[in-house]
């Protein structure tokens, strides 16, 4: 058996990813997030609040069963939250600890316990997908919070493959900015107030025009991509223009 751990698999890339692997035979996917919106008979639900930090901490152990009879073992940290929009010292001090909780701390420790549960059943596939955005790249007024954390991901996702390529693992350990998807995230930022955020009308215009893509798109390809062994040279942050 395929196994997925997915955070966040209720909605939007989550969701469509969890989806896209159940229409394959041999796979099981174990779906992390506050609610359950998938019905599958190789489908399991987890309800967690990857925002409460101790309710992470004591439920890890539901989420990284043994799995003795894995072909391969996946982890995809796709949860992740933009926050509030607005410029720094415009906001509470609540938003930096909400944002960097689930875009951070907790996939860190998902990452953390996915390795020490794992680290040793060499001979399959283990595989650390992190879910990033190009906003980590790149400062976006109104979103420092988000474009913060979506880097230090990154940073977390090149250290620990650095530390796997050490230990000779054999773990692959990837962080993938998926493209602008037409998400409920996008919703959110077409409500921001442009005193807020100056790139306000360029994110409406990308709707309108019909520049966004499906999450189901951007699932199929990402799926396919991470079916295949790495290629030489693959680097560990990337773009979803950069796969194949």
């Amino acid at each position: 058996m395929h196994y997925y751990i997915i955070t966040g698999a209720s909605r939007g890339l989550g969701k469509a990813l969890a989806e896209g692997l159940l229409r394959q035979p041999g796979t099981s996917v174990l779906g992390v997030s506050r609610h359950a919106t998938i019905e599958h008979e190789r489908y399991q639900h987890q309800p967690l609040d990857l925002s409460d930090m101790l309710a992470v901490q004591n439920n890890l152990f539901k989420v990284f069963l043994a799995r003795p009879d894995a072909a391969s073992i996946t982890l995809i940290n796709n949860a992740g939250v933009l926050g509030e929009i607005g410029y720094v010292g415009a906001l509470p001090n609540e938003h930096f600890e909400f944002v960097f909780d689930v875009n951070v701390i907790a996939p860190a420790m998902l990452m953390n316990t996915f390795l020490s549960a794992y680290g040793s059943q060499s001979g399959i596939p283990r595989t650390i997908l992190n879910i990033s955005s190009g906003a980590a790249q790149r400062p976006i007024d109104g979103w420092a919070a988000y474009c913060a954390s979506k880097a230090a991901l990154d940073a977390l996702s090149a250290t620990a493959q650095k530390e796997q390529e050490v230990r000779g693992s054999g773990i692959r350990i990837r962080s993938l900015a998926p493209g602008v998807l037409d998400t409920g995230m996008q919703e959110h930022i077409r409500s921001a107030n442009p005193e807020d955020f100056s790139d306000a009308e360029r994110f409406a215009n990308l709707k309108q025009e019909g520049h966004l893509v499906e999450p189901d798109q951007a699932a199929e390809r990402i799926i396919s991509w991470l079916q295949k062994s790495a290629a030489d040279n693959e680097q560990v942050v990337l773009r979803i223009t950069d796969i194949a």
